[in-house]
């Protein structure tokens, strides 16, 4: 008989806040967030650690598990956090340089508190079931270089909730998930599995983000390599592009933009929007037709005027909004005769409970979202 954990730290660093969730073993769950803490840009992760530490009080974790962006070559979803893995990760930094660091300060911070086991669980595993047409680069394959997908955690738990919310046979068809938020990306669901999505070798690519630019001309890289040096442009890469640039510096963050007046700024919404309906239309023409389409993430879940300027265009696919349950948050979007569109909330950190409990043996019980 599997042992039921005393509890489960699940801990979620993203590139602009850290989320964590402690599954306590009598069923309960404590959400803590942290977001935009310390000064200036990129977000400081250590300053939320120290408040997640505080903010636990005397609660001690059983198991702690990680989102870790980049698993590397490995297709475990899951590994255990001993000397040697770690060692593994901090060799592969330069893939995710925006998100690495903070996940091994997390572990770091965890092992200087707790001694207790710690999990990494990988955002890129969920894609390892990419077709090679979607894998592969165009490049030459000696270069060793490949797509790896992400968001693989967020889109592991909407593919559970698919089922409960279109049936068992319509989940498994065409399901496009628009992961929106200060890191976006879109999946292409088919059998409730990866088989194509925006982002490639790095998290730097696909649609624009907050401050990513998403795919560009490598001429462009080109010309940009021989402007600035090697650190220069992977901080221009990473920290100043995408709706920070577009919006003329303005801001990296949806809410801002469209609170704001300014033409900049407008601009940068517009843009982005229409990267995210040229993501879905791609993988439109690629599968032969989309039978569903779901948002999630920061944006995908709290703009709606996103959402309704995304879906908008989409009526030849057969996508139309309710504007009502749309402004309202509900689960159920798309308007009466249309194909489904949903709002499913991201959930990263059940996934991460799930494989803690995977890994270690020790599995906790289902929690609920109370505080």
């Amino acid at each position: 008989m599997v042992a039921v954990s005393r509890s489960v730290l699940a801990l979620n660093s993203g590139s602009s806040s850290l989320k964590a969730s402690l599954f306590r073993a009598d069923g309960t769950r404590r959400n803590l967030v942290y977001a935009h803490i310390g000064e200036g840009f990129p977000h400081d992760h250590a300053d939320a650690f120290d408040a997640l530490m505080n903010d636990l009080g005397g609660e001690t974790p059983d198991a702690i598990g990680h989102r870790i962006v980049h698993g590397g070559e490995t297709d475990d979803a899951a590994r255990l956090l001993d000397d040697a893995e770690i060692e593994r990760l901090r060799g592969i930094v330069p893939l995710a340089p925006l998100h690495l660091p903070g996940n091994l300060l997390g572990v770091d911070l965890c092992r200087a508190h707790f001694d207790v086991p710690q999990v990494a669980c990988f955002d890129t595993a969920f894609h390892r079931s990419l077709p090679e047409r979607a894998r592969r680069l165009p490049i030459p394959d000696e270069l060793g270089m490949r797509r790896y997908g992400f968001h693989g955690l967020n889109y592991a738990h909407v593919a559970s909730q698919l089922p409960s919310w279109l049936g068992e046979d319509a989940a498994q068809g065409r399901v496009v998930v628009a992961h929106l938020g200060s890191g976006a990306s879109l999946c292409l669901l088919e059998g409730l599995q990866s088989v194509d999505t925006t982002m490639g070798y790095s998290p730097a690519g696909g649609i624009p983000m907050g401050t990513r630019s998403g795919d560009l001309d490598p001429g462009a890289m080109l010309e940009l390599a021989g402007r600035y040096d090697g650190e220069a442009l992977r901080d221009l890469v990473y920290h100043r592009m995408g709706l920070l640039a577009l919006s003329g510096g303005e801001s990296s963050e949806m809410r801002a933009l469209l609170e704001s007046p300014t033409p900049a700024a407008r601009f940068a919404v517009d843009y982005f929007c229409a990267g995210v309906r040229a993501a879905i239309g791609a993988f439109a023409a690629k599968a032969g037709g989309i039978d569903a389409l779901v948002f999630s993430g920061g944006i995908g879940e709290h703009a709606p005027q996103v959402l309704s300027a995304v879906c908008e265009p989409l009526g030849f696919l057969g996508f139309r909004l309710d504007a009502a349950a749309n402004l309202a948050g509900q689960t159920r979007l798309h308007a009466s005769g249309a194909k489904p569109v949903l709002r499913i909330a991201a959930d990263e950190e059940a996934v991460i409970r799930d494989l803690v409990g995977a890994v270690t043996g020790r599995a906790p019980q289902a929690a609920g979202h109370g505080q």
